[in-house]
């Protein structure tokens, strides 16, 4: 006879029994039962400072481990809160499992206190949710979560559990596997399919590799470089896939889109055959979808066959995981000399490279990026905000591996990059864990500092401070006239109506002092406001042991390009400010 246990306990033992190592959240009145049962148990439970960081850490802990991660809120307000984390999991195909309380069953639908309808409400933005009505339903429910988020296109997938189900007992017994007759994910591609996708590549003569974060998923890297090398085939990756192919490398193009590399855009738009790996086509790497790559025919790999031909017409589709079509495509691919393909690459890149003015002794944020990337020496673990900082760090930061580069890329979500980078630190507690914030992103979830500081997680923070909603400001500035409305951070209300010429010198105090915001908690604080103090201010950050939050004050007016325009052809790169 199986052990009766309660609901919460349910959800505590088969949280045990996926072997989860770590659980974000808060409590609250409709979770008591969860909280009373994790006390005293051997999950390692973190309280986080808010419900939407708690769903961040759980989603820098999967996106760095390529394990589950989980969160846990209460009803109402609680769940809501983790709606936001849970639609940036989404976009960005992260497994993870959230469970909230709801009310009791006999009062769901009226509209009881800190009632809200979150399996609703999340349905676009989770890939499955449940709402548990019975006790003896949860520990199956439970099982096919974990099952659902990891396989396939990961995605987030939330159990709702009303606090009676959470009381009532049953027996306890947690299934061996999860079998659901409706979702059956495709791994192995097809044969057909993946032979002609070999003669269209080997026939081509100006092929792209083009890699999203499915080759990171799946742990394809190696097969990406092995056939790029086979066939001398270029390669660029997205945002999400920065660390997926080897930085500096003679085929690498970096990364493509809004704000990627000049010779990455020039050569997805003149390519003849296009290798789509697990990347999904979206607005930012595309650009005007009509206009996108003319001339190229589209395969397209990828294990979630609604992400094929959802934007862009695909000629040849192959649904599967991409390392295993990848393994069983490499032998079709013939060695291949493209010298004049690569000779018009190379010449792309002697054109426009990512650059800044290194000589002129002003504090340029590319130029603090570099030094954290030289000094890590690219294999630390980076999570960034959202914002000009972020695609800096994309552009800069040289990451070694994949899983090293952390970023909202598909809902781009300010206050995602510091809980973020808490979750990665435990996930891998013997990495190094930096912060790459904007002061205005980082302002949105830095109260979960406190989590770092009472738990021990050396996580270092760089704040750009540019005293700016940077990424919006430079829009301001290159297509409204310089109008920068209410995006100045230190703005007060006796500030001129109009402000046209921001000079930090002449502008009233900044607010907070991150310095000294850091030493309230306890944890170190620096300030750098010029070029000279930047090396020595990053060496002493990475030889702490403890967190560190570092304010850099950097140009107020630099801005990010390579740009494309929003609704713009790739073939509209702008690189710079004339261009």
């Amino acid at each position: 006879m199986s052990q009766k246990l309660s609901g919460a306990q349910i959800l505590v033992e088969s949280l045990l029994k996926e072997k989860v190592e770590v659980v974000f959240g808060l409590p609250g009145g409709q979770a008591l039962p969860i909280f009373d049962a994790i006390h005293g148990s051997k999950l390692n439970f973190i309280l986080t400072r808010h419900e939407q960081a708690a769903s961040h850490m759980a989603d820098g802990y999967a996106r760095s481990t390529g394990r589950v991660g989980v969160c846990i809120a209460t009803s109402g307000p609680g769940a809501t809160n983790l709606v936001t984390g849970l639609a940036t999991a989404h976009m960005d195909s992260v497994p993870m499992v959230a469970f909230t309380g709801q009310v009791s069953t006999s009062v769901i639908g009226q509209d009881a206190f800190q009632e809200a309808d979150i399996t609703g409400i999340t349905r676009p933005i989770t890939k499955h949710n449940f709402l548990v009505k019975d006790v003896k339903d949860l520990a199956r429910a439970i099982k096919e979560a974990f099952y659902i988020a990891s396989t396939g296109r990961p995605g987030p997938v939330l159990v709702d559990i009303p606090v009676d189900v959470q009381r009532a007992f049953t027996e306890f017994k947690y299934p061996d596997k999860a079998s659901i007759r409706s979702y059956k994910p495709t791994f192995q591609g097809h044969t057909g399919q993946i032979k002609r996708a070999a003669e269209i590549i080997n026939k081509s003569e100006k092929p792209v590799l083009y890699i999203g974060t499915g080759v990171v998923v799946s742990g394809a890297q190696d097969e990406i470089f092995e056939i790029s090398q086979k066939a001398q085939i270029p390669v660029t990756n997205t945002l999400l896939a920065v660390g997926a192919y080897p930085f500096g490398a003679e085929l690498s193009l970096g990364m493509l889109g809004m704000h990627g590399a000049f010779c990455a855009n020039r050569a997805m738009q003149a390519a003849d055959v296009i290798i789509a790996v697990g990347a999904r086509f979206d607005d930012r790497c595309t650009g005007k979808v009509c206009d996108f790559a003319r001339s190229a025919k589209i395969i397209h790999i990828d294990i979630d066959p609604t992400s094929i031909a959802k934007i862009v017409e695909t000629d040849l589709p192959v649904v599967g995981d991409a390392k295993a079509v990848l393994q069983e495509l490499s032998p079709l691919i013939q060695n291949k000399k493209r010298t004049d393909w690569l000779k018009t690459i190379a010449a792309w890149k002697t054109e426009h490279s990512f650059n800044y003015n290194r000589d002129d002794g002003k504090l340029h944020p590319q130029h603090i990026i570099e030094t954290v990337s030289n000094l890590t020496k690219g294999e630390a673990i980076v999570a960034t905000e959202v914002g000009q900082h972020q695609m800096w760090a994309a552009q800069y930061y040289k990451a070694k591996y994949p899983r090293l580069f952390l970023s909202s890329g598909g809902l781009g979500t300010m206050g995602f990059g510091y809980p973020a980078g808490i979750g990665a630190k435990f996930g891998n507690p013997d990495k190094e864990v930096i912060v790459i914030a904007g002061d205005g992103s980082f302002q949105m979830n830095m109260q979960e500092m406190a989590v770092a500081v009472l738990n021990q997680v050396n996580v270092k923070v760089v704040i750009i401070n540019n005293q700016y909603l940077g990424n919006v400001r430079q829009w301001q500035e290159m297509f409204y006239g310089k109008r920068y409305s209410h995006t100045c951070l230190a703005r007060r209300k006796n500030c001129p109506p109009l402000c046209n010429t921001p000079n930090r010198n002449s502008c009233p105090v900044y607010i907070p002092d991150f310095v000294k915001w850091a030493e309230s908690y306890g944890v170190l604080g620096i300030r750098v406001t010029t070029k000279e103090e930047v090396e020595p201010a990053v060496k002493k950050m990475l030889e702490a042991k403890s967190s560190v939050v570092v304010d850099f004050w950097a140009e107020i007016e630099e801005n990010i390009f390579p740009m494309v325009p929003a609704g713009a052809s790739l073939d509209d790169i702008i690189t710079r400010m004339d261009g």
